[in-house]
């Protein structure tokens, strides 16, 4: 044995002959005489198994069991006791013991049930350890997801979020980003200093500027006192810029400014203060369609986008939707003080059929319309909202960039349809549709633009399958 014991026994003699017994097994013991000093010993890390005797000069061994397993129910509990009858034991098991040992023992029993409880909780370590990681699999702090690219997405945060560099976030709204952007922050070495978080369409220009970079007292006509504002807030952490696709092109230069100096001069004062924070933008628009327009700034998308990830929409994400609705089912149950279970089958296939235009929030939307108009133990599909239930989808054979039985293409084309289909499915984001296909963006725009030459000719190939 190599465990950690922790023994409670007031008769000194009993006590150093199992104190040295053990040691020479391998175990480290430790001794207390009297209940409360072994309750002051005990943390859940710190001891694998405690031996106690019933007979305590302060507590009685049945009680001490039971404020054991109350406060640390992983650790099991020993008993020894005088008295072998069956009382004794039905007593030791309700009192939340793992055993019990009648006086006078055989010390190789004590040695095999030390030993069996010692296994108990290591088994009970390993059993925890396999349901954390599995759970680490399925979520990564808010956001949740078994898919390959909820996968994906978990690895890169996990990999970014203790660096230093600026991050882009961009996806569809309501899928996510400000959860993901929370969870770099969270996982970071600036955890334990402030997530500051603004809405760039959120406020009229002139009370932008102030908002972000401060002001001094009468630097414009309502400025009564001085105010850091949220760059000045957010130092030592993390400043998310939401919506940072709308912020106005006129203030675009002094962020920009502010990220490469790294210090912040408050509207109306002449002094600049220097600043330790990270950026993580939020935006739901195409930075780089902007740029091309001129509503945004080359150089600025250059500074924030060190880091770009994309958070992809809900309908690229196969059962996680059901995952996804199971765990608002079950809040908005609590919430509302409902005993429903979960969801019938045909719920299920409505669920998965949809295409969510406003992605998880617009499914945490309509799982709280279903729980609040239900009467069922289980969300049946009339118990969803209108738009969910009135979808109609494509059959599989008719899908787009899919051919029926009676179309045969060469495999070139078919997977010629297939990129134009999984990039239709993300709205064109082709960033997305790439790590969708495995394939990096630069062959994605490739192949999309090839001019596909069929190997067969065109006479025993049926025209139907050139159409655009």
């Amino acid at each position: 044995m190599d465990g950690k014991i922790l023994i409670i026994e007031d008769d000194r003699e009993l006590a150093q002959m199992l104190c040295m017994r053990l040691s020479l097994l391998g175990c480290t013991v430790a001794l207390h005489t009297s209940g409360h000093q072994g309750l002051a010993a005990v943390t859940s890390d710190s001891i694998d198994v405690i031996l106690t005797a019933i007979n305590l000069p302060d507590l009685n061994g049945f009680e001490l069991c039971r404020e054991l397993s109350a406060r640390w129910p992983e650790i099991p509990v020993v008993i020894m006791t005088a008295f072998g009858s069956m009382e004794a034991a039905i007593a030791a098991i309700r009192a939340g013991a793992y055993d019990f040992i009648t006086k006078p023992f055989d010390i190789n029993l004590l040695e095999l049930v030390l030993a069996r409880a010692i296994n108990h909780r290591r088994l009970q370590e390993s059993v925890k350890q396999l349901s954390q990681a599995l759970e680490r699999t399925r979520s990564f702090d808010e956001l949740i997801g078994e898919s390959q690219v909820m996968q994906a997405l978990f690895s890169k945060l996990l990999r970014i979020a203790d660096s230093e560099a600026s991050v882009l976030l961009a996806g569809e709204s309501g899928s996510g980003k400000e959860l993901a952007a929370r969870a770099i922050h969270k996982y970071s070495r600036r955890a334990q200093q402030p997530l500051v978080a603004i809405n760039c369409s959120a406020m009229p220009e002139s009370l932008l500027e102030s908002e972000l970079f401060g002001h001094v007292k009468g630097a414009f006509t309502s400025a009564h006192s001085d105010y850091k504002g949220l760059f000045l807030a957010a130092n030592g952490g993390t400043l998310l810029l939401d919506e940072i696709g709308e912020l106005p092109l006129s203030l675009q230069p002094k962020l920009l400014r502010v990220l490469e100096d790294r210090c912040v001069r408050p509207l109306g004062s002449t002094t600049e203060k220097p600043l330790d924070v990270r950026v993580i933008a939020i935006t739901n628009r195409d930075l780089e369609a902007a740029v091309a327009e001129g509503t945004f700034r080359e150089d600025l998308l250059y500074r924030l986008n060190v880091i770009t990830v994309q958070v992809p929409p809900l309908r690229t994400r196969g059962t996680d939707i059901l995952l996804l609705a199971e765990k608002y089912i079950e809040l908005y149950a609590s919430r509302q003080g409902k005993n429903i279970t979960g969801m019938a089958n045909g719920t299920a296939h409505k669920l998965l059929a949809y295409r969510w235009p406003g992605n998880v929030r617009e499914l945490r939307n309509a799982m709280e319309h279903a729980v609040t108009l239900t009467n069922h133990r289980k969300i049946i599909p009339d118990d969803l909202p209108e738009r969910i239930l009135s979808f109609r989808h494509e059959p599989a054979s008719s899908a787009p960039g899919l051919p029926s039985p009676g179309e045969l293409v060469p495999m070139a084309e078919m997977m010629h349809r297939y990129m134009h289909h999984v990039l239709a499915m993300v709205g064109g984001n082709r960033t997305l549709a790439a790590q969708i296909l495995q394939i990096d963006r630069k062959t994605l725009y490739r192949k999309l633009h090839h001019q596909h030459e069929p190997e067969s000719s065109p006479s025993v190939v049926f025209p139907s399958l050139f159409r655009a």
